[in-house]
């Protein structure tokens, strides 16, 4: 299996989630063609580092892109970013800008 893996983005972890659920165990050809019609958000992101898996296999362990599916895939919580936002009476409220760790496992296929 070879591995990609995109650290500190600045995508929620649930929403990064959402769009990895529609690729695994997919082609590699039918989850890109899935993320670029996708309209999450962190589609793209997804769709980058599924690129970065295919082309690390290509070119450092000599896989063939067309046999290549997405073995696995998953996302972790990075550290959150606190901001404060002004509120009514002097009061302040706490935003957390979430970041997430996109990692994407290729495979080839047994038996192709």
């Amino acid at each position: 299996m070879v591995r990609a893996t995109s650290k500190f983005t600045r995508v929620s972890p649930r929403k990064a989630r959402m769009a990895i659920d529609m690729i695994r165990g997919k082609a590699v050809d039918e989850a890109d063609a899935i993320l670029r019609l996708s309209p999450r958000g962190a589609a793209p992101i997804v769709r980058k580092v599924l690129g970065s898996a295919v082309a690390n296999a290509e070119n450092n362990h000599e896989m063939v892109a067309d046999e290549l599916y997405v073995a696995e895939a998953y996302v972790d919580q990075g550290p959150t970013l606190r901001r404060f936002r002004p509120r009514a009476m002097g009061r302040a409220t706490r935003i957390r800008k979430r970041t997430s760790h996109i990692t994407v496992y290729v495979d080839e296929r047994k038996g192709s």
